[in-house]
C-alpha cells in the first residue's frame, strides 16, 4: 500500500484520520514541514520501517539506533521500543515524546512530528523486507569474517548502499554495506569485522551459521555511485569499511570508469596481517591499467617496504588512514568525489581534511559512520 499525501502545504497539523487499525496493521501520521503523510504499519515493524517502505524519504543515516538522525515526537498513540540500550535514545527528550523512528514500533494509530522535510518518491524504488539464508562464510582474518545471503527474492541496490540484517539469535537489526554489485541479484554479499560486546559479529564468529535463515531491510544509504558520475574518485575506509567501496569499485569497473578518470584508494587496517580482499583490490588496480592505486594504511606498525610484499599494485603506508590520504592526495583534489567508511572518529577526521585541505563541496563528500 503506497503512503498517502495528505497535506503539501505548510497547514496546521492534522489529527489521525479515524482509526483505521486492524489486528495486523495500523496508521501512521506524520507531519513534517513539507506537509503531512499517513502510511500503514505491520505489526512488529518500525515506523522508520513502515515510512521507507510506503516511499517516504524519512531522515535516518544507520537506522539501528545509534547515530539518533531519526528522532520525531511522538504526539498521539502507543509504541514500544524495539532496542532500550540504543545510544541514540539516551540523548532524547523522552519525557516530551521524543522517538527514535528505527526503533519505535506502533501499538496503535499514531501521530508523530518528524523536523525533516520529506517527499514522496515511488515505491518501486523504496526499501522492502526480504528474507535469505546465509551461504558461503569464510574468515578472512583473525576478527573479519566474510558471508553470502541466498534472498528469496532478487534485490536491487546502488554501489554503496547497506541492508539491516536481523536474527532471532541476537536483539536489534545490524547495518552492514553490500560488498558485490549486480543489477537485481538473488545474492548478496558481507564483511563484518567481531568487536567486543558485538552481539551479531560474535554470533556470527562462535558458531557454524551457513544454512541459517536471516530477515533482511533494504536497501538504505545514499553514499552511492551511479552511471553518470564524471569526477576522479577518492575512497578512504577503515577496516570492514571497505565492504561498500568494494560494491563502488565494482561498479565503476563495470563502467569502465577508470578508462578516463583516476581513483585513490586508502584502505585502513592495524597490521599487514590485518588487510583483506587484497586479491581483488589488485585485480582492480590492474583492469584499470595505471588509472586506480590502492594504498594499505598501516596504523599500529610502521611498513618496511612501499609495496606489499605479496601483491605489487599496493602501496603501504605507516599511520591513520586520513593522514595517509591527506600526504597523498595534497593538491590532487581538483574534480574530485570522495566516498569515506568507517568508525565515526576516522570519518570526521578525513571529512575535515576534504573540506579544509581540499575545498570539497559537501556535495563532492559522500560518507558512511558506524559504531
Amino acid at each position: 500500500m503506497n503512503s498517502t499525501m495528505i497535506s503539501s502545504v505548510k497547514a496546521e497539523y492534522l489529527l489521525p484520520a479515524e482509526s483505521s487499525a486492524t489486528e495486523d496493521r495500523v496508521a501512521i501520521t506524520v507531519q513534517t514541514p513539507t506537509g503531512a503523510f499517513e502510511f500503514p504499519c505491520e505489526n512488529g515493524e518500525t515506523l522508520l520501517h513502515a515510512g521507507l517502505k510506503s516511499g517516504l524519504t524519512l531522515p535516518y543515516e544507520c537506522a539501528t539506533g545509534t547515530c539518533g538522525s531519526c528522532r520525531g515526537r511522538l504526539m498521539t498513540g502507543e509504541i514500544v521500543i524495539g532496542w532500550e540500550e540504543s545510544p541514540a535514545l539516551a540523548k532524547l527528550k523522552r519525557e516530551k515524546g521524543d522517538i527514535l523512528l528505527c526503533q519505535a514500533k506502533a501499538m496503535s494509530d499514531c501521530l508523530v512530528r518528524v523536523p525533516a522535510k520529506i517527499t514522496q518518491i515511488s515505491t518501486e524504488d523504496a526499501p522492502a523486507n526480504f528474507r535469505g539464508t546465509i551461504c558461503d562464510s569464510r574468515v578472512l582474518t583473525r576478527d573479519v569474517m566474510e558471508f553470502a545471503v541466498d534472498l528469496s527474492t532478487p534485490m536491487s541496490f546502488e554501489a554503496g548502499q547497506f541492508a539491516l540484517i536481523g536474527t532471532p539469535s541476537v536483539v536489534g537489526a545490524r547495518a552492514y554495506s553490500m560488498v558485490n554489485y549486480a543489477d537485481r541479484t538473488g545474492r548478496i554479499e558481507f564483511v563484518v569485522k567481531r568487536k567486543p560486546g558485538g552481539g551479531f559479529c560474535n554470533w556470527l564468529f562462535s558458531e557454524p551459521v551457513d544454512g541459517t535463515e536471516i530477515d533482511i531491510f533494504g536497501p538504505l544509504g545514499r553514499a552511492t555511485f551511479e552511471a553518470g558520475e564524471d569526477r576522479d574518485l577518492i575512497i578512504a575506509a577503515g577496516g570492514s569499511g571497505i565492504a561498500g567501496m568494494m560494491s563502488i569499485l565494482e561498479r565503476a569497473t563495470q563502467l569502465n570508469h577508470f578508462a578516463s578518470h583516476r581513483g585513490h584508494v586508502f584502505f585502513g587496517v592495524p597490521t599487514l596481517q590485518d588487510g583483506f580482499y587484497l586479491d581483488e583490490l589488485s585485480k582492480y588496480v590492474r583492469k584499470a591499467q595505471g588509472n586506480l592505486d590502492v594504498t594499505l594504511a598501516l596504523s599500529n606498525e610502521p611498513p618496511e617496504t612501499a609495496r606489499h610484499p605479496n601483491y605489487d599494485e599496493i602501496q603501504l603506508a605507516g599511520g591513520f588512514v586520513h593522514t595517509a590520504m591527506a600526504s597523498s592526495m595534497a593538491g590532487r583534489y581538483q574534480n574530485t568525489l570522495a566516498y569515506l567508511a568507517g568508525p565515526p572518529p576516522m570519518v570526521d577526521a578525513a571529512l575535515r581534511i576534504l573540506i579544509s585541505d581540499g575545498q570539497l563541496s559537501p556535495e563532492a563528500i559522500r560518507y558512511d559512520k558506524f559504531g
